[in-house]
């Protein structure tokens, strides 16, 4: 019984030396932690597929493209820990074995034969360099231990995809994989397992890109180790050793650049971030555009935007046309800068009129000179058209018009509407909504136009774009489903440009919903496109706003529209014709009442057209805005019957009467129209013995200074140009004079009007009030 007793204190002892030891690791540990990497700062922003878009190197100007286990190709797994360290799974971070068997090879041939560190010594010394010297391994080993105590193996392993040196500025195997073949990790092929698994333990001197001889032999070392371990059979071995080793020039990625850049800002702690663009549509549009507008004037940029109508997803992203170039100031991103929008606001307007009811596709609008206020639009074409259709004054992108509706729909009401649907105007600081917005006055973004545009693909509902899988789909509604159909079948039967429906085939392709713009002094030029699945839009102009003279949306966005949606995806019925939605109906109308024909008053119906009408309603021809003028109307007046001259209520002398019924056109339009129309429409004259009524109080106009079919010639013996110097009688207020249709000068009352006439020719001259009152003198100018 004593002896046990002797014994005791010599146990404890042994227990206190082992918890003061296991004590002052601990402390050790806690005071001297191992630098556990961060992420550095290096983020890589990658495309729905994974393929990298942008890479962003951090602090030290190193590329890292964050992975884990299971993204990378379990045959690379495998050759790293059976070549590196086969006892990964067993050892506490220092495999005792290998250090002796090392120990001894290096002192028995005076060189390494095998290196004796584990991953997690490798792991260790990656995170905190050390000098190759017996104190520097001492140290690499404990940091090991360290790291054993502190992680998981999956951890420690994963340090290590992320961290190892792959040559140059590259570090990490998906790095690697990208920077030297073109693929992410998860897809290596053996051979090329094997030569990323070595790589790391001389990245200078077996970088493939540089010495693939050398890469060469260093992966057939692997293989060769893999077989004899039983790892990979023979036959897969011999077919790797077949492969060549093939690799690209070290180039970091930088495909849709500005809108990489754009992600990182907004989620700045992120590593990886996985943005909804498609890869190889991305880099096809960029070299696209690149080689499209080459030929643009210097400092010009261009931006580009393809969503996909059913996400809302962006699939391809331009933000500037070069975005290394400092001339055309290429970093700033155009896709998302405040700019004029031209006319590309003109379907929102009249999708916005049809749902309110106050138009169909074929009512009746007047383009001709017209003042609003202070406002005196003209249209991009000087010339004017008189009586069009909604369709047609959309098709052709009028100005007047589309002045004329907004003004009755109401600038306050439409802007709030767009805004709404996620489409804000942006006007100067203090500034109200006017009618200037609709023909560019106002300022609105690329990705806005583009949310809203996919409305008339998308039953009338806008959206916010995407670029992220993970964010929330953001839609408001803007315009009915019916209207959104109506106008969307208005802008596809515009077809193309310059190919004619009955020489160009267009079976195959979807039909195509665009629209134009061009803002104030060729600023900024638009296009806007739609099919049954995209939405693309399209802008170009200077980042600094200076102008670009001689580029409009037409010519110069359009063009490279149809260029991309002709190269994007197609599925089977998206060529396919669309169902008339129950809410619009097909109507015959008449001009110029809008209504449908009465069969009691043919004569009312002086042309018939097919209507497109939202949920019944067909509303009548727009009433005329000057109250002095006679709008449009169903008109009836007692006529005699003999000569057909009007009656008025007092009348002296004896006549039989008859009812006298007939449409009016608006009177602006009367310039515009045939003669058989104006005559058609006319009032008749008041009978000489008929007391005055109120049709006699009608402003009339009548242009003095020229007689009818007169012709005029330049003087003789004179380089002068031939010259015309008229009135207009009959109105105190302004008076616009076009020739040929054209807006040639403005006088108010009857002042002057003087024009030189520099060609010969036949010219129509018309004197129009604002009341709508009219005179027309046609001209020869001689030799």
């Amino acid at each position: 019984m004593p002896a046990p007793a002797r014994r005791r204190p010599g146990w404890r002892r042994a227990a206190w030396a082992v918890a003061l030891v296991l004590g002052g690791l601990w402390l050790a540990d806690r005071l001297f932690p191992p630098p556990l990497p961060e992420g550095g700062g290096a983020t890589v922003v990658l495309a729905a597929d994974g393929q990298p878009l942008r890479a962003f190197a951090d602090a030290d100007g190193v590329w890292r493209y964050p992975v884990t286990i299971d993204q990378v190709s379990p045959a690379y797994l495998e050759a790293l820990v059976n070549y590196e360290d086969r006892w990964f799974r067993w050892h506490r971070g220092v495999n005792p074995v290998a250090m002796l068997r090392a120990g001894w090879q290096w002192a028995r041939h005076g060189d390494v034969i095998s290196g004796g560190s584990t991953l997690t010594m490798q792991v260790a010394r990656i995170i905190e360099p050390h000098p190759r010297t017996v104190f520097g391994k001492a140290r690499q080993m404990l940091r090991a231990l360290q790291l054993e105590w502190r992680l998981s193996k999956d951890q420690i392993l994963t340090i290590y995809l992320n961290h190892a040196p792959f040559g140059g500025t590259v570090e990490g195997v998906e790095a690697a994989s990208w920077a030297y073949l073109g693929k992410p990790a998860r897809q290596l092929s053996q051979a090329e397992a094997a030569l990323l698994a070595v790589l790391p333990q001389a990245p200078s001197r077996l970088r493939p890109d540089r010495a693939p001889d050398a890469a060469r032999v260093a992966r057939d070392k692997v293989l060769a180790r893999m077989q004899a371990l039983g790892v990979w059979s023979a036959e897969d071995v011999a077919d790797a050793r077949i492969e060549a080793v093939v690799a690209r020039r070290l180039q970091p990625p930088l495909s849709a650049a500005l809108l990489a850049q754009r992600l990182r800002a907004a989620a700045p702690g992120e590593a990886r971030i996985t943005s909804t663009i498609d890869a190889d549509l991305q880099r096809a549009l960029e070299e696209r555009v690149t080689a499209y507008f080459a030929r643009l004037p210097e400092r010009t940029s261009a931006a580009l935007l393809v969503v996909d109508n059913e996400t809302m997803t962006a699939r391809a992203y331009v933000g500037s046309l070069a975005f290394a170039d400092p001339t055309s100031l290429g970093h700033v991103d155009m896709v998302r800068a405040t700019r004029s929008p031209g006319s590309t606001l003109k379907p929102f307007l009249y999708a916005l009129a049809i749902d309110d009811g106050l138009v169909h596709s074929e009512s009746l609008l007047v383009d001709a000179p017209q003042s609003f206020g202070d406002y005196r639009p003209v249209n991009f074409d000087p010339s004017f058209n008189g009586p069009v259709s909604v369709a047609d004054a959309l098709r052709l992108s009028l100005n007047v018009p589309a002045v004329d509706l907004l003004d009755r729909l109401g600038p306050a009401r439409f802007t709030a509407r767009l805004a709404h649907a996620g489409l804000s105007l942006r006007l100067p600081r203090g500034a109200k909504p006017n009618l200037a917005i609709i023909l560019g006055g106002t300022g609105t973004r690329l990705e806005e136009l583009v949310g809203a545009f996919a409305a008339f693909n998308r039953d009338g509902l806008a959206a916010n774009v995407r670029y992220r899988a993970d964010a929330p789909l953001q839609e408001r509604r803007l315009m009915s489903p019916g209207a959104a159909w109506i106008v969307r079948e208005i802008l596809e039967q515009h077809g193309r440009p310059g190919q004619r429906e009955d020489v160009f085939d267009r079976t195959g392709r979807p039909p195509v919903a665009w629209k134009t713009g061009t803002s104030f002094g060729f600023r900024d030029a638009w296009a806007l496109g739609g099919t049954r699945r995209w939405t693309v839009g399209v802008w170009v102009g200077r980042p600094d706003g200076t102008p670009l003279p001689g580029q409009y949306g037409a010519i110069t966005a359009l063009p490279l529209l149809f260029e991309v949606i002709d190269s994007l995806p197609v599925r089977p019925g998206d060529a396919g014709a669309r169902t008339l939605p129950d809410s619009v109906q097909r109507v015959e109308i008449c001009w110029p009442l809008g209504l449908p024909p009465d069969p009691h008053a043919p004569q009312l119906c002086r042309q018939k057209r097919q209507a497109l009408a939202l949920a019944g309603m067909l509303p009548p021809t727009l009433p005329e805005r000057e109250t002095r003028a006679w709008g449009a109307g169903r008109l009836a007046v007692d006529v005699d019957a003999a000569s057909g001259e009007r009656l008025s209520a007092t009348c002296t002398g004896e006549h039989r009467r008859r009812r006298h019924e007939f449409a009016r056109w608006p009177s602006l339009a009367y310039p515009w129209l045939p003669l058989a129309e104006r005559r058609a429409a006319a009032i008749p004259p008041l009978a000489a013995d008929c007391a005055a009524d109120s049709f006699a109080a009608m402003e009339t106009l009548r242009i003095d200074g020229l007689g009818p079919r007169s012709r005029i010639a330049r003087p003789p013996n004179s380089d002068r140009a031939a010259t015309l110097r008229l009135r207009a009688l009959g109105t105190p207020g302004r008076v616009r004079w076009l020739v040929n249709g054209r807006l040639a000068g403005e006088t108010v009352g009857s002042r002057h009007w003087t024009r030189a006439f520099a060609e010969p020719g036949g010219f129509r001259i018309t004197a129009l009030a604002e009341s709508g009152a009219w005179d027309e003198v046609e001209v020869e100018v001689l030799r």
